[in-house]
């Protein structure tokens, strides 16, 4: 596949990833990197470090994309600034311990451990189970804990980590507008960290193809950056013209569908 072709496909990517991220309210991770592992495939990138690659691709994308939805958050006062402080020891340390757990896998092995996990996000929309509100933060140790198991699953499968930071902050008290807020700034670090742990566990891999820098493919990064981000606001428009069900049913079956072809 020509240079050409290929920052064609990954802007097309973008564009899809962004559109899907403001229409249904998550990050790109779940659709960026089941996508670019498929790409990858095509372009006849090696089994080995295909979805090593997705992933760290993946979260490197969501340093800029995270960056500018943290900073709208933080314009907009609905981060809390307790809560992401406490989360944010373990939520570093968490993203590059889970690329070394990545980095320990074979890329089947951790393309099924993918599946499972989207699986399992399919299946929560598909019920409709919500955070449950508390009242009471835990205190720091327990929230750098949390953190720790945030940060982790999140940069072992590409993603910002909202799946799991917003339903802990709404617990320890956050109404759903903080608990969103902070969660886009715990994504930050968790995207940062692990995008160059990535880096530099993939670094000198034989089995990379040409533009890659560790496991990060950089011209995959720029075409998504590129066309995500100004596509997100065209999803935002298509959601208010969607009824809040079918959105969320409709992306359960998406993310079912991947989930199985990872499985199978």
């Amino acid at each position: 596949m020509s240079l050409l072709a290929s920052l064609a496909g990954y802007l097309a990517l973008g564009t899809l990833a962004g559109t899907m991220a403001g229409l249904y309210g998550v990050g790109g991770g779940l659709i960026i990197v089941p996508a670019l592992n498929l790409a990858f495939g095509w372009q006849g990138v090696a089994p080995e470090v295909a979805m090593h690659l997705a992933v760290g691709t993946s979260l490197a994308t969501i340093v800029v994309t995270g960056a500018s939805s943290a900073w709208g958050h933080y314009r907009r006062g609905s981060i809390r600034r307790d809560a992401f402080l406490a989360l944010l020891p373990g939520l570093m340390l968490g993203a590059v311990a889970g690329v070394f757990v990545a980095g320990s896998l074979s890329g089947g092995r951790l393309g099924t451990l993918f599946g499972l996990f989207v699986i399992l996000v399919a299946l929560k929309m598909a019920l409709g189970r919500g955070p449950r509100p508390g009242s009471v933060a835990p205190g720091r140790a327990v929230m750098g804990l949390a953190g720790a198991v945030i940060g982790g699953v999140s940069a072992l499968f590409g993603i910002g980590g909202g799946t799991l930071s917003v339903p802990w902050l709404s617990r320890c008290g956050a109404s759903m507008t903080q608990a969103i807020g902070t969660s886009s700034a715990c994504g930050l670090p968790i995207a940062l960290f692990g995008a160059t742990t990535f880096v530099a566990v993939g670094w000198g891999n034989p089995l990379l193809p040409a533009g890659a820098i560790g496991f990060v493919m950089l011209p995959a990064f720029l075409g998504i950056v590129l066309a995500s981000v100004p596509f997100a606001r065209l999803g935002v428009l298509l959601a208010h013209r969607l009824s809040a069900q079918t959105l969320r049913l409709s992306f359960a079956a998406l993310l079912m569908a991947v989930g199985l072809k990872f499985l199978i």
